[in-house]
């Protein structure tokens, strides 16, 4: 039997009962319903049934957490590149080709079972929708994108950090090669709803089924036309929301996907995977509100390929975010 997670000790907002704690806790609206109803929810010290229930902000809530599903996920001694570490949270650059955390059909080789081979992560929301084991994680990054991933290691610091995500809250910074016809002469501020792909399932798209407002700032750090047509762009991408494959999705709504991105563009041999890279995570941290600034330099493969296709790199790239 899991061993049941810590209740919870929350300042309510202003709102109804299941957003509110959804928010707090960073778990959907539908789950916290079914704390609700279970009795796993009270209101200064008063157990509330109805998700509906309306909160004038400031009352103290105490979220009881139902112990997760049970889950066998090999710990395993894989060397991680470390980028900042407390007993809240740990900061990880992500290499290209790890998935995040396991679920159906991956169960080596993750992010978390290597987290595991070194601590142990928080039980709280175990498994998301599709059956993953996700321990401690808050964000995600695709199985090919590089960079700066944090992990909670307790659950009151998950429960934190999500909600900071949620409210957007953090800043993060990515680095892209984009090939295509945008032109990538001045930012661009993309303001485009992204939704599943109403054929291909497995895609996002700028519309979509149950389309999500979605905006992103795109800065040029250098370009060059690629004798072909096509410009060539070493490109700045800061997310103001968190869609799936949203950096992706929207730049080749720009005409111009990522290099090497065989979903929303073309394989290259230059690049075997995509290239992005996370490369700058700002956020509170989770205990003393003080912003945490994570910094994974730009990896050594999407360097070459961007030299090597004629551009140029400035070490001063490093310092801002």
């Amino acid at each position: 039997m899991p061993e049941l997670p810590a209740p919870l000790h929350l300042t309510a907002e202003a709102g109804r009962l299941d957003a509110v704690v959804s928010s707090l806790c960073g778990v959907s609206r539908s789950q916290v319903a079914g704390w609700i109803e279970a009795g796993r929810v009270e209101v200064d010290g008063r157990t509330v049934e109805k998700a509906s229930h309306k909160l004038r902000g400031g009352e103290v809530l105490l979220v009881s957490p139902p112990a997760p599903p049970s889950a066998h996920v090999e710990a395993e001694n894989v060397p991680l590149d470390v980028l900042y570490e407390d007993e809240h949270l740990i900061a990880v650059n992500k290499p290209p080709g790890m998935v995040t955390h396991p679920a159906p059909g991956v169960t080596s080789g993750t992010l978390v079972n290597a987290l595991l081979g070194r601590m142990t992560l928080p039980e709280q929301q175990d498994f998301d929708t599709e059956g993953g084991y996700r321990p401690g994680i808050v964000h995600r990054l695709d199985k090919d994108t590089s960079g700066v991933i944090v992990v909670a290691k307790t659950v009151a610091a998950h429960a934190r950090l999500a909600a900071a995500f949620k409210n957007r809250e953090t800043r993060k910074t990515y680095l892209a090669i984009a090939a295509g016809q945008w032109k990538a002469e001045r930012p661009a501020q993309v303001d485009a709803p992204i939704g599943r792909h109403p054929v291909q399932r497995q895609k996002m798209t700028v519309g979509g089924v149950q389309a999500r407002d979605a905006q992103t700032l795109f800065t040029p750090l250098d370009a060059h036309p690629d004798g072909h047509g096509r410009t060539l762009a070493l490109v700045r991408a800061q997310p103001r929301t968190g869609r799936t494959h949203q950096i992706r999705v929207h730049l080749a709504h720009l005409g111009s996907p990522i290099l090497g991105d065989p979903v929303y563009g073309r394989e290259s041999e230059i690049m075997p995977r995509h290239a992005l890279h996370a490369h700058f995570l700002e956020l509170p941290h989770p205990v003393s509100g003080e912003t945490l600034r994570l910094h994974a330099p730009a990896p050594e493969d999407l360097l070459s390929a961007w030299v090597g296709l004629g551009g140029s790199w400035r070490d001063d790239w490093e310092q801002e975010g």
